[in-house]
């Protein structure tokens, strides 16, 4: 099991509940493939640049463990996922 750290930006374009279901889906899908250790939503904050013409997103950090071949998923479910602005996947 390898550590890592995944950062999600979710457009603030989407209401609350959007945002939370967001987080939820992602948390489920983490807990399913691995371990879950932390979420820590950092809330809205301010872009440094333009990103699909929004100045603020809704960020999120998870950490978690899981097998190797689990990221790949990870980032193709983020791919398809509608709502979020950028992610990033870590190895600790």
């Amino acid at each position: 099991m390898q550590k890592y750290e995944s950062m999600v930006v979710i457009s603030t374009k989407q209401d609350e509940e959007a945002i939370k279901g967001l987080i939820a889906k992602f948390t489920d899908l983490i807990s399913a493939n691995g371990t879950l250790l932390s979420v820590d939503e950092w809330g809205k904050r301010k872009l440094a640049y333009l990103i699909n013409k929004e100045s603020e997103g809704y960020y999120v950090l998870f950490t978690f463990e899981s097998e190797a071949a689990f990221p790949a998923e990870l980032d193709r479910v983020f791919k398809i996922t509608e709502g979020l602005l950028r992610t990033m996947i870590i190895a600790l």
